[in-house]
């Protein structure tokens, strides 16, 4: 009693109204159902005739059955109408559950954020590694250059020819052809003598 009453007045009244939905289905099915058996007995004198007197109960008996089939609808309907109701207003419930679906995702979040920070330390530390070993290694000389500079760098070193639009290759090419084709010189013996 002192829920119904804590209960906004739309609410008492729509239940108050379901109340008396169901009191007067159970009511009908009831009477209905006293009614067919009453019929059913069989009474000895009659004003009208013993095939009349049947098709009369015949025809009540089938009005109170349908009377019976529709107040067990209503009853149905009833039902339904109650569980929509809970569903829709039964807010501790419905904030339940939406709280413990809130904490599984926040700790599915939780899980995949330390999954996430474990893989980016794993990686750091391999970077770190592969370049400790790059820089130490012989096969190109440590530099300041970024890592895949120096890889472009030490690559091209490697395979590709000469470049003889550089200055510093052609200062080489042409110190090392004088040194070749240099010019003899002659001393006074007619002999050649390379300088």
């Amino acid at each position: 009693m002192s829920q119904q009453r804590a209960l906004p007045q739309s609410k008492e009244t729509l239940l108050q109204s379901y109340n008396k939905r169901l009191k007067d289905d159970i009511k009908s099915i009831m009477d209905n159902f006293t009614e067919i058996i009453k019929t059913a007995r069989i009474e000895e004198e009659h004003q009208v005739s013993r095939s009349t007197q049947g098709e009369q109960d015949n025809y009540e008996m089938h009005v109170r059955a349908a009377n019976i089939v529709r107040a067990g609808e209503s009853l149905m309907r009833l039902v339904s109408d109650l569980k929509q109701y809970l569903i829709l207003n039964d807010f501790p419930s419905v904030n339940e559950a939406i709280n413990q679906r809130n904490q599984q995702l926040r700790t599915l979040q939780d899980e995949c954020d330390k999954k996430l920070i474990s893989l980016r330390d794993e990686i750091a530390i391999d970077l770190y590694e592969l370049e400790e070993e790059y820089y130490s290694s012989s096969v190109c000389e440590p530099s300041d250059l970024p890592l895949c500079e120096a890889y472009w760098n030490c690559d091209s070193l490697d395979s590709s020819p000469p470049d003889f639009s550089s200055p510093l290759v052609l200062e080489e090419t042409a110190s090392s052809n004088n040194q070749i084709h240099a010019s003899p010189h002659l001393n006074g013996g007619g002999m050649v003598e390379h300088s």
